[in-house]
């Protein structure tokens, strides 16, 4: 794809991405993707976070209303604010898997994500507010129900060296990985991944990978930007997306993905 191609999909990740790291989006970054739905494109954000994280970005998600969420477990109808489709970890396997960590990593932490609820151990520590029906209980208590993540957090290790512990342990039986956030691995039912996700979406709509561009910057990103017919790492991004991605744009905090957009906005002018 060249900047005369305009893509009929833009599939970004939100937070160290299209976010800032203040949390917020800037008025460039919107004013960018709010131009490329106009222009005709697809706009999609492919995100680590819950449904009810993505409920103040309403306003990004265009006329389908659609996001993927936690790591592509849930396609999420943020307008109506429902689950269209999820792949969930069944609880004996979560269960199993997440006794196999315990045992080989004592001082883990375990939270869960569903579609509709939060849970967390009572140890958990947990970096942001909790939400006032948290479920709050013993890990068995959690995986009782299929779940769209499992959240496995050390106090001391960093993403990447408990990922690396961590992998071994789960086999085939789950997809693990991680989204940039200290000492945090996430894991889902074996097969889900962003990519998966946003290739049934882009089918759906009648578009190729070959017509996709896609943009991230962490580990769980990694499948997405290699399913994309043209991928964009910002210039914060994690070593190894850096070393797959077809191009570097601007750190989130320079509003990268706008860049791109605005640049590839240009012809259409």
């Amino acid at each position: 794809m060249t900047a005369s191609q305009y893509p009929r999909l833009i599939a970004t990740d939100l937070d160290g991405t299209l976010v800032r790291s203040d949390g917020t989006v800037s008025e460039r970054t919107r004013s960018a993707v709010l131009a490329a739905q106009h222009a005709g494109s697809v706009f999609v954000m492919v995100t680590a976070r819950p449904p009810r994280w993505l409920h103040d970005l309403s306003y990004l998600v265009g006329d389908h209303g659609i996001a993927i969420v936690a790591n592509g477990a849930i396609l999420y109808d943020v307008l109506r604010r429902k689950a269209i489709r999820t792949r969930l970890i069944d609880p004996a396997v979560a269960l199993d898997v997440a006794q196999a960590i315990r045992t080989a990593i004592p001082d883990v932490q375990f939270a869960i994500e569903r579609p509709d609820r939060y849970g967390q151990e009572p140890v958990y520590l947990n970096r942001w507010p909790k939400p006032d029906d948290t479920l709050v209980a013993a890990v068995e208590e959690l995986l009782s129900e299929p779940a769209a993540k499992l959240l496995v957090r050390h106090p001391s290790l960093p993403s990447d060296e408990l990922l690396a512990l961590v992998t071994p342990l789960v086999g085939q039986r789950v997809t693990a990985s991680h989204s940039g956030g200290h000492g945090l691995v996430e894991i889902s039912a074996s097969g889900v991944s962003k990519a998966a996700m946003l290739a049934d979406f882009a089918a759906e709509q009648g578009i190729s990978a070959a017509e996709t561009i896609a943009f991230g910057d962490s580990v769980n990103d990694l499948p997405m930007l290699a399913w994309a017919g043209t991928s964009y790492g910002v210039a914060n991004a994690h070593p190894e997306v850096l070393a797959v991605v077809d191009k570097v744009c601007p750190a989130n905090d320079e509003d990268g993905v706008a860049a791109v957009l605005e640049e590839l906005l240009q012809p259409l002018k």
